[in-house]
């Protein structure tokens, strides 16, 4: 596939599982109608509170619980692929792990467990959250390779860099960007750079609510922003394109031009 669409559907994850199910599945509907074949969404869309750091955690579930079965079948009958993360716990651990999940016609292609747990800017994450500890594999969707992370992992180059080696042509970040002193700021550099240094498409989804941020957005290999969604409720189309890949690659061709020897 030489061209495919992607939508970014943010919103403001509430308290209550039912509801942001039913959010999704009209996302996931008026993407398919407009021929997307991706759904990104934020970190966390189980439940989220804006004043309970625990709130996400607390409202785990399990893989085959009633979110992830919905989630499925949302999928499965809008013939899309959902990128995005829940809570997830499992009966013989005592915390909850972040769960990137990729979901396509209605199959769990992936779970990625988070690496990299939000112990910044006051915020503790390794409190409620049980940390993951492998990297995960390229996800193949219709022959274009994604490389998946959550949130906090954007700030560590290490690990976009290790999905753009293994051959990604878009790196996928859901988040839940929490505000603060230039925290926009960061985000959209962050999101620019890694797309950029890495020559690869970035699709990027935050929660926007009281405590995050939203500006989700997708950036093309050579760093510019293809679309943005500011602070609102929104879903976001773009449309990823294997010849300006190719191009970038051509006249900027940092993976091939790195020094291992040294």
């Amino acid at each position: 596939m030489r061209h495919m669409r992607v939508a970014v559907g943010q919103f403001a994850v509430t308290g209550e599982p039912e509801r942001n199910i039913e959010i999704i599945s009209g996302f996931a509907s008026q993407a398919a109608h407009n021929q997307a074949r991706i759904l990104l969404l934020p970190e966390g869309v189980i439940a989220r509170s804006d004043t309970d750091p625990h709130y996400a955690a607390d409202h785990a579930q399990t893989i085959d619980g009633p979110f992830v079965t919905a989630l499925r079948d949302i999928s499965e009958s809008n013939g899309i692929a959902i990128m995005g993360t829940v809570h997830l716990h499992e009966n013989t651990a005592p915390l909850p792990y972040n769960c990137f999940l990729v979901i396509d016609h209605g199959e769990i292609l992936l779970e990625y467990r988070k690496i990299h747990l939000y112990d910044a800017f006051g915020e503790r994450e390794s409190d409620s959250i049980a940390p993951g500890h492998k990297v995960p594999p390229l996800v193949d969707i219709d022959g274009w390779r994604f490389g998946v992370m959550t949130c906090y992992d954007i700030r560590f180059p290490e690990l976009a860099r290790r999905h753009a080696v293994a051959g990604a042509d878009a790196l996928v970040v859901s988040a839940a960007w929490a505000r603060g002193e230039r925290k926009v700021d960061h985000w959209m550099t962050l999101c620019k750079a890694r797309a950029l240094e890495n020559t690869c498409y970035l699709m990027a989804c935050s929660e926007h609510s009281g405590h995050n941020i939203g500006h989700s957005l997708v950036v093309d290999p050579a760093g510019q922003v293809v679309v943005e969604s500011g602070e609102r409720d929104a879903l976001v189309y773009a449309d990823l394109d294997r010849a300006r890949l190719d191009a970038v690659r051509r006249i900027l061709p940092v993976l091939e031009n790195r020094r291992l020897d040294l």
